[in-house]
């Protein structure tokens, strides 16, 4: 479905862990797309909720202020570099010990069946392989309680030029445009996942696709 793909986990384990530090001084314009994809997600206090690809921990902050003392907030991340900045990042704001933060990958996620009632990831889908997305989502469905919600921020694909000439930079320096376009509403419904809200905006002219599904 997707002819550009990946790099590998080992490259994009190293190219985040060089990251952490810096950052958010690169991925200032993604915070309004996760913030409307916290926003659909709906969150109520005392709720437990799974982030997938945390990185430096804003999402995640935002998501255990939500869920309350109460609630339980999870997050899984491949770097541990991105790690030790969101652990500072909750311990600062007085959240250190309302999270659980788990170096790990997505596609074997650690929890139990039915475990939480949201899971969100915003700009993390993109980054695994067209084998991968599938094995992603019925993972976020097998944690998921039976009426549990799933919140995804991806950049989509189009025809437009700009899109390509992305596509195509991704395909030469995958280590530095290492998101992707992909058909989000496609692969959430061959893996068996209703969309109820779906947002489309752009990022510097790209697409990007904020949506709330539940398991069909």
């Amino acid at each position: 479905m997707n002819p550009v793909e990946t790099t590998s986990r080992a490259q994009t384990r190293e190219n985040y862990d060089r990251l952490a530090r810096w950052y958010d001084l690169f991925a200032g314009s993604e915070k309004g797309f996760t913030d409307l994809g916290i926003r659909l997600l709906a969150v109520q206090a005392g709720e437990k909720v799974l982030e997938i690809g945390f990185g430096t921990g804003q999402a995640l902050l935002a998501l255990a202020h939500t869920a309350g003392p109460t609630g339980l907030v999870a997050g899984v991340e491949l770097s541990p570099g991105m790690i030790a900045v969101t652990k500072a990042r909750m311990e600062a704001a007085g959240q250190g010990a309302g999270a659980a933060l788990l170096n790990g990958d997505a596609v074997r996620l650690p929890f139990r069946a039915q475990t939480f009632d949201a899971v969100f990831l915003s700009f993390t889908l993109e980054l695994f392989s067209s084998e991968e997305i599938p094995v992603v989502l019925q993972a976020c469905k097998r944690v998921l309680q039976p009426h549990g919600r799933l919140g995804v921020v991806a950049m989509a694909r189009n025809d437009a030029l700009i899109c390509r000439l992305y596509e195509w930079g991704h395909a030469r320096w995958p280590s530095v445009l290492d998101c992707r376009p992909i058909d989000l509403r496609s692969w959430l419904g061959q893996c068996g996942w209703t969309v109820a809200v779906s947002r489309r905006k752009t990022m510097w002219g790209l697409p990007v696709e904020v949506v709330l599904a539940r398991a069909a």
